[in-house]
């Protein structure tokens, strides 16, 4: 019996289902927008963390390398405050230039970001108003044919 109340109900809902017939094609083209939408902020994201990564990576190379030459023996006690005061002097200058490499990347993020999401939602204003205009003119069909009769 329970089977049987199963098997009624299931075929209630499919009935039901069936007698309110939906257009999936909005439901993929909004998922075909948001997936490529995603796809460029994935690409705008990705190519700001290689920039920022190249920025690191050169900057560490060139610690590195000032280090090296500060840690070279000095021939008088002197030269090793000098080394270290031009060292820090040098940090100090290419801290700057780099923090400022590093403002160009998420400034020019966030403007690409802006121009995407504008972009999409200027397409997606575009969509919704056709979507409105179709269902109003199917309305209008129907209620005309409905009249006729």
């Amino acid at each position: 019996m329970a089977k049987a109340a199963a098997t009624d109900a299931t075929a209630f809902l499919k009935d039901m289902m069936g007698a309110f017939p939906v257009d999936t094609s909005a439901f993929e083209g909004a998922f075909k927008n948001t997936a490529s939408l995603n796809e460029k902020l994935a690409g705008v994201a990705l190519s700001a963390a290689e920039k920022s990564s190249e920025i690191s990576s050169k900057w560490t190379k060139d610690t590195i390398a000032k280090l090296a030459d500060m840690s070279k023996a000095k021939a008088e006690p002197a030269d090793y405050a000098k080394a270290m005061t031009d060292f820090a002097s040098a940090q100090a200058e290419v801290a700057a230039e780099n923090m400022a490499a590093f403002a160009e990347v998420a400034k020019k993020v966030q403007m690409d970001t802006v121009e995407l999401l504008m972009a999409a939602g200027k397409e997606a204003t575009e969509e919704a108003t056709a979507a409105v205009k179709k269902a109003t003119d199917e309305v209008t069909t129907a209620a005309k044919k409905a009249t006729a009769k």
